[in-house]
């Protein structure tokens, strides 16, 4: 029979409705003959030409009204409570014309009969419909994956129904903690308590567990999550009610359990004052909008209706993304925002003021920063370059051009730090600190928060791509913690800690309580359906491996450098007063830093964040990749120079015998000088014996 029906749906809709029109006229005779026969004698009915004639007659008007109500149109597997009705109305028609058909043939019709075929013909119509749905249905649920559902109500069902109709799983069970629903079949579904929600994952084989409370508070939620943390079967959930109401998502739309779930803290509303303040009908900045934080800020801060928001970004392809966006979502929501896309860096002045001056800016939501721990630690000079002199030139800029409001986006991680990149943002947060106290005409304030979830470089997703390769997840240490908030909380929170700054204020947002990574890691693992692999569950699926701290990374993260804490009028906003040095010594840091930085002397560097007020306390040496690829290539600059050396030391060696030839060349100079001076000796006695010859000459002659 399974066969028959697969093949029946797969035939063309025309065929199908052919089909169906043949089955109905046989159940109209059908239910014709056995009223008859239930009532009359059989030979008068084989007798009687008359019957004949009403039914031939009632078969093709029949078939009219059910094509005229729209029977054949509905589709089978999709039946609806509708087509109940239009069977009811179709064969109620159908009596009627049968007893017309009678009434002008003079042939008596029992009432009998007429209930009897009445009740056939539905039964066998509307049956032989519902059985070839519940046929094809359980077909298909060979390919299905069974589930049960968590959460009998509207929604629930809603998502029942909708399981049915189409999708890859269907529900084998409902599962609430209601005690009035208990044990109450719902749609077909029995309702079972909490309490048995093991067995019944071991009696249906369900794989999944689909959380259809979408009303529930987050903490709620994250408590029945973590009551399900033991369970073998993979959780996914509905979308939240409020995209539900405004139609951003369907109940059929299932998700994996959002990281904000476990987290378990229900956003606060922002207040509407605070958000629009900076904001509304004025003229933004936003640098480093491309990035996870700056793009957040974008997406609320148009949501405001600033009269330009300004996108400053270094890098092409982040800033086509988010100029992309939102000039998309101002056009569906027919917003008159101008969107200027501007790529440049933070680090020139000049751009900075000229873009400043150009769109008349008025308030400035500064985030381009290097900010992942080991990528600053391995690029010293360039993460100094952007996080403290890129941040220097921005405040400056904002203080020449007349700007009203500069935010700076800090971490946690300049609270006593142990890496480069928080030394850097701590530093930024002193500079700007030095320019607060310097002027007043711009409100400069600083917002310091931790990690942001779904963030470029998050755990989360880390963890996420790794458990479904098979694993391992990579940890770097079994005790390290976090604060996590995420994204869109994070940016209206900066929002609205800016519109409450005063000049040089440090806030601090509420992170809630520190989550151990680790435990992080189990929760995902389990809820995405697979057992940790460990010593004492040799043969589980997904092991957590400890890689070791990263360079600067540490094991706890803080808010707070001292103990001046302040509340706000924000609950999760507060302040907090911390030192800060005068601009003249803060000045003459920055110029050593910047000759140091020019000169690539990381030594010098490091020198100067120990030095600065940031209490720097680094756990690894220089870390620069430049720098230490030099100093690994640097013996053998020192052989050559020790070549060098030896064969200048042979050649002073060598200087003696040298000194010795010139002084035999000397000694033959000499020897020769002296053989002369015989000679000239000789000459001259000869002369001396001249007269006498001539005396002996003369005598002779005489």
């Amino acid at each position: 029979m399974e066969i028959i029906i697969r093949w029946l749906f797969t035939k063309p809709r025309s065929t199908k409705r052919a089909i169906s029109l043949l089955l109905d006229a046989i159940f109209i005779s059908v239910s014709f003959w056995i009223a008859f026969m239930f009532r009359l004698e059989e030979e008068i009915i084989l007798d009687s030409g008359a019957h004949w004639i009403i039914l031939l007659a009632t078969i093709p008007f029949t078939l009219i009204c059910f094509v005229r109500l729209g029977l054949y149109r509905a589709v089978l597997r999709h039946l609806a409570g509708n087509v109940i009705i239009i069977m009811f109305l179709g064969t109620l028609l159908s009596v009627v014309i049968m007893v017309s058909a009678a009434y002008f043939l003079e042939v008596n019709l029992p009432y009998t009969v007429l209930v009897v075929y009445f009740s056939l013909a539905l039964l066998l119509s509307g049956g032989a419909r519902t059985l070839a749905r519940v046929l094809y249905s359980h077909s298909v649920k060979n390919k299905k994956t069974p589930v049960i559902i968590y959460g009998a109500g509207s929604c629930g069902r809603q998502l029942n129904i909708s399981l049915q109709s189409d999708g890859e799983y269907y529900a084998v069970a409902f599962v609430d903690d209601n005690p009035a629903l208990h044990n109450v079949i719902l749609q077909g579904l029995t309702v079972f308590t909490v309490d048995e929600l093991a067995q019944v994952i071991y009696r249906f084989d369900a794989k999944k567990l689909l959380l259809s409370m979408p009303r529930l508070s987050r903490k709620r939620r994250r408590e029945i999550i973590e009551s399900l943390d033991e369970l073998p079967i993979e959780i996914l959930t509905i979308p939240g009610i409020a995209d539900l109401v405004s139609g951003k998502a369907r109940v059929s739309e299932l998700q994996e359990v959002s990281i904000e779930d476990l987290l378990g803290r229900d956003p606060v509303e922002p207040f509407p004052e605070l958000i629009s303040a900076n904001t509304h009908t004025k003229v933004v900045m936003v640098t480093g909008a491309g990035g996870s934080i700056g793009s957040e800020l974008c997406r609320q801060i148009v949501q405001q209706q600033p009269s330009t928001l300004v996108l400053f970004e270094m890098s092409e392809f982040a800033l086509y993304q988010i100029d992309q966006e939102l000039t998309s979502w101002c056009r569906e929501k027919d917003c008159k925002i101008r969107i200027v896309p501007i790529m440049a860096s933070v680090q020139q002045q000049n751009k900075l003021e000229a873009v400043m001056n150009a769109f008349k800016v008025q308030t400035v939501y500064h985030a381009a920063a290097c900010k992942h721990v080991p990528m600053v630690e391995y690029n010293v000079v360039e993460g100094v370059r952007n996080n403290v002199f890129g941040t220097w030139r921005a405040g400056e800029a904002a203080i020449h051009c007349g700007v009203e409001t500069f935010v700076f986006i800090s971490t946690d991680k300049a609270v006593r730090p142990t890496n480069v990149m928080g030394t850097t943002k701590r530093l930024a947060e002193l500079v700007l600190q030095g320019l607060a106290l310097r002027q007043s005409n711009t409100r400069i304030c600083m917002v310091r928060f931790g990690n942001v979830l779904g963030s470029s470089g998050s755990v989360v997703p880390l963890f996420k791509r790794q458990i479904l390769v098979g694993g391992p997840v990579t940890l770097t240490h079994r005790d390290i913690t976090r604060y996590f908030m995420t994204i869109p909380e994070a940016a209206q929170l900066v929002i609205q800690a800016g519109a409450m700054g005063k000049g040089g204020d440090v806030f601090l947002l509420d992170m809630g309580e520190p989550i151990r990574i680790i435990d992080l890691a189990r929760k995902m693992i389990r809820l995405m359906g697979y057992e940790e692999k460990n010593k004492h569950n040799p043969k589980g699926d997904i092991e957590i491996k400890v890689t070791g701290l990263r360079p600067g990374e540490k094991l706890f993260e803080e808010l707070l450098i001292g103990r001046n804490e302040a509340t706000t009028a924000h609950p999760r906003i507060r302040t907090a007063n911390e030192v800060c040095l005068p601009w003249s010594e803060m000045l003459s840091l920055l110029g050593e830093l910047d000759v140091a930085c020019e000169a690539y002397d990381q030594n010098k560097i490091r020198n100067l964040l120990l030095s600065a007020p940031t209490s720097f306390n680094p756990r690894d040496k220089i870390c620069d990749l430049v720098w230490n690829e030099g100093l690994r290539r640097a013996p053998c600059a020192e052989r050559r120079t020790w070549n060098l050396d030896r064969r200048a030391s042979r050649a002073e060696r060598r200087a003696p015998s040298t000194e010795r030839r010139v002084s035999i060349a000397e000694g033959a100079v000499w020897t020769v000088e002296r053989r002369t001076s015989s000679a000239d000796r000789r000459a001259s006695r000869m002369e001396r014996r001249a007269p006498s010859a001539e005396r002996r000459a003369s005598s002779v002659d005489r």
